[in-house]
């Protein structure tokens, strides 16, 4: 079954503006009820965030791959599984979807809707943080696509709720939400001047587990090649 350019285009928004209005929904919800414990309100962001993308990609994923972000359309373009041209009105679809749901997010709790975080995220330490959150979000779409596409959604959504608590960076993991979530000062922010070296860390992880992904899941033993073939299937993918 294949879908229209522009069906293909809304879902990409669609999906990265309900994404961004729970990451940052979440966050806002969860820090003001949390009485000043971060803690409590980073795990009200981390379960909204991995059951909301779950779903999104459920719901998405047959349109346009549910991707949601730049990072993994970008894994695509290198596999030569997207032409250029669709690659960049996905990304460009991406990065305004996660915008306007940063700005629902303000609208529906009221608060001015544009905004500039002033919420440092810098050092070494998140730079290694949010390489580690995107290449192990690549590679896990990757794998999954190879041997377990029908677990995808759930791949990605357990992936991203563990990497809120175990990387530095609590796991962006994605340029359309590291642009995006500059442009609100509430939990889930980032200052614009960090965001550059976050947008990096994204892009460089993701050419590199498309690398590993593939020399690693290509069996190179001629028995096993002949047991295990490539799925065929568009990639059906996304991260925060």
């Amino acid at each position: 079954m294949r879908f229209a350019f522009s069906q293909r285009l809304v879902a990409e928004f669609a999906g990265a503006a309900l994404l961004l209005a729970i990451v940052v929904g979440s966050g806002i919800m969860g820090d003001s009820l949390a009485g000043g414990n971060d803690a409590i309100a980073l795990l009200a962001n981390t379960i909204a965030t991995g059951a909301g993308l779950t779903v999104l990609i459920m719901v998405f994923g047959p349109v346009s791959g549910a991707h949601f972000n730049p990072a993994v359309t970008f894994a695509f373009l290198l596999r030569k599984e997207i032409t250029a041209s669709l690659a960049a009105a996905y990304m460009a679809s991406q990065i305004l979807g996660a915008i306007a749901g940063v700005f629902l997010a303000h609208a529906m709790f009221d608060l001015e809707l544009l905004q500039l975080s002033a919420k440092a995220r810098f050092g070494v330490g998140q730079f290694i943080g949010e390489a580690i959150a995107t290449f192990g979000l690549v590679l896990t779409i990757l794998g999954c696509l190879r041997f377990r596409p029908e677990r995808i959604p759930i791949a990605v959504g357990l992936f991203i709720t563990a990497g809120y608590w175990f990387t530095s960076s609590t796991s962006f993991a994605n340029p359309a939400v590291t642009i995006a979530r500059t442009l609100t000062d509430t939990f889930s922010g980032i200052h614009f001047g960090d965001a550059p070296a976050f947008l990096l860390a994204e892009i460089s992880a993701a050419a590199l587990a498309v690398w590993l992904a593939a020399w690693l899941f290509t069996p190179r033993d001629a028995d096993d090649a002949a047991r295990y073939r490539p799925n065929d299937d568009e990639g059906a993918a996304s991260a925060v």
